[in-house]
């Protein structure tokens, strides 16, 4: 298999060329970000793409931004989605992911949001990836695995740094829940999250080594499932991001790190870490 990075634009306050030519510099394959909604950013951001020769994964929140409204209704979600989704498809997404449904709904509610909402991809014929991410659906690694038990075809991004701070632990202590999405895993957002946070101030420190071993073992369990089902390539966004999550000295709010430093030193540290992993699997003649 072949590991993608992509450059989220999440925190970026430059151009959409400028973060372009960031990632390429990195030797990334593409950014990760919204449609912009007006057509003078749109056109930036499909010129950037073009001159870069980069992919672009679309971002999608259904009824509002990342946390949704709460009394936005299933139909209302789908409304939403089914309308970024042929918007983006004009631009080329390689697929989109989706901050998709509501943490309040009951099962049921989510079921039939994601039922409906692979059909309508399906039907606009882009790949919608649903992510795990706290205020949405698929805010715990519980309510996630029951969905995916009721629609076992849907494809799913992980990003295990959310379950962290919702549960209070670390990701691989669910680790039946991690194995069953792994099972559906497109895409995977490379943060590291520890029990009460979604992100470390930085995941080469040593105080945290606990935390990027956890991740880590998360990931693989990803490629060793897409390996299984037969995947050729696999795709990682790095997202260490701003609000909130980047962790700022009193007083000053100065931050302790640069964004793109992190996301830089993740997405080059993973891409180690793939190759070593696809090494051992091969020395174990596990991969052919």
């Amino acid at each position: 298999m072949l590991l993608e990075r992509f450059k989220t634009l999440w925190g970026h306050t430059g151009s959409a060329d400028e973060a372009a030519a960031l990632a390429r510099q990195a030797g990334f394959d593409g950014l990760e970000a919204p449609l912009p909604t007006q057509p003078a950013l749109r056109e930036a951001l499909e010129k950037a793409l073009d001159q870069h020769h980069l992919q672009w994964i679309q971002e999608i929140c259904t009824a509002g931004s990342y946390v949704p409204r709460r009394d936005a209704s299933v139909q209302e979600h789908l409304a939403d989605f089914r309308a970024q989704l042929e918007a983006g498809r004009a631009v080329g997404a390689r697929f989109a992911n989706v901050m998709g449904g509501c943490d309040a709904w009951p099962l049921e509610q989510s079921v039939r949001f994601f039922t409906e909402a692979q059909d309508i991809a399906l039907s606009v014929g882009v790949t919608a990836s649903f992510e795990t991410h706290r205020g949405r659906s698929f805010f715990t690694p519980w309510n996630t695995a029951a969905v995916l038990e009721r629609i076992p075809e849907l494809p799913v991004t992980c990003d295990f740094s959310h379950w962290a701070v919702v549960c209070e632990r670390l990701p691989d202590s669910e680790w039946d829940c991690v194995e069953r999405v792994a099972e559906q895993a497109l895409h995977v957002h490379g943060r590291v999250g520890y029990d009460q946070g979604p992100q470390v101030p930085h995941p080469g420190a040593p105080e945290y080594a606990a935390a990027l071993a956890s991740h880590q073992r998360c990931w693989e369990a990803v490629w060793a499932s897409q390996r299984r089902r037969g995947l050729t390539g696999t795709t990682l966004t790095p997202e260490f991001g701003p609000d909130g999550y980047l962790h700022t000295l009193p007083f000053t709010n100065a931050p302790v790190a640069d964004l793109w430093a992190l996301n830089r030193w993740i997405g080059d540290h993973e891409y180690d870490h793939f190759q070593h992993w696809q090494a051992a699997q091969k020395a174990a003649g596990q991969v052919a």
